[in-house]
């Protein structure tokens, strides 16, 4: 009895690595299959919350020194000829991280494109104003990329001390007002001569200002006919390939699924009841 018992104990401990193994393999065979369809290379900062350990612990992820190191190496292994395809799902993450990315992107020689299947928020979106095309899905969102002190936006702070006055404020909060808008002035900067390579001085300081002044709400949605009025390129062909990948990146394992379906295509030339594959 206590063989068995050792003997599951055993099994459930290699059962995840296992299947993540399985997992990576599986991207890697798609990553190629869409390098080679596009003669790029292919790259992805995915953030999304697996259950990769025994206890079934989700993990949730953001942009990182440690990606943008990795992302910075992937580049630096490709030739200066070579197109690169960035595969983004973030919610967004460390400044610094992020500015890193972009601006090794913004000087690859060859074209860049970014693609957002679902979203990418803050940082990613600052990854997305580095690329020479942004792929989105006809339902996929960007965001405005102000910085945020804490808690709280920068912006906020700053309009908070403004009206209330120097003199009704703490010091501490006079301190954090000082603090956000060194970020304000920083990452207006960072995005307007990102920008600048793709439009005027004067259009770059105006969409640079919508996006990091606090305009929107740091989580505000902006849709692909938000980005394109922006003057930015956008386009909606999303590979295939890209959707498959996302497939292989599964959400953790919940006791009841919060979203179910029936997972093969329907066609609207399809009898009632019945299911057709493509």
């Amino acid at each position: 009895m206590n063989d068995l018992f050792f003997l599951f104990l055993i099994l459930a401990s290699l059962t995840p690595a296992l299947r993540q193994q399985i997992l990576e393999a599986r991207r890697a065979q798609v990553m190629r299959r869409l390098e080679q369809k596009r003669g790029s290379r292919v790259i992805t900062l995915i953030h999304r919350q697996e259950t990769v350990s025994f206890l079934g612990v989700g993990i949730h992820r953001f942009i990182s020194i440690e990606d943008a190191e990795e992302v910075l190496r992937a580049i630096r292994l490709t030739a200066p000829d070579r197109p690169i395809d960035l595969i983004v799902h973030t919610p967004g993450g460390l400044v610094l991280a992020a500015e890193q990315i972009a601006w090794a992107l913004a000087q690859h020689p060859a074209k860049v494109t970014v693609f957002v299947p679902h979203y990418a928020m803050s940082g990613g979106t600052l990854l997305a104003l580095a690329a020479d095309e942004i792929v989105m899905d006809p339902f996929a969102v960007l965001g405005p990329v102000d910085p945020q002190i804490g808690q709280y936006a920068a912006a906020s702070i700053v309009a908070a001390v403004r009206r209330k006055g120097v003199g009704n404020v703490s010091d501490e909060t006079l301190m954090l007002a000082d603090v956000a808008e060194k970020a304000l002035a920083q990452v207006t900067h960072s995005v307007q001569r990102l920008l600048e390579r793709k439009m005027s001085a004067a259009e770059a300081a105006r969409v640079a200002h919508l996006l990091t002044r606090g305009v929107w709400t740091h989580d505000h949605p902006l849709r692909v006919e938000d980005v394109r009025a922006l003057g930015l390129p956008v386009s909606t062909h999303m590979p295939p390939e890209i959707y498959a990948l996302m497939a292989l990146y599964p959400q953790p394992t919940r006791l009841r699924p919060s979203v179910e379906y029936v997972p093969l295509p329907y066609r609207s030339d399809s009898p009632a009841g019945q299911v057709r594959q493509a």
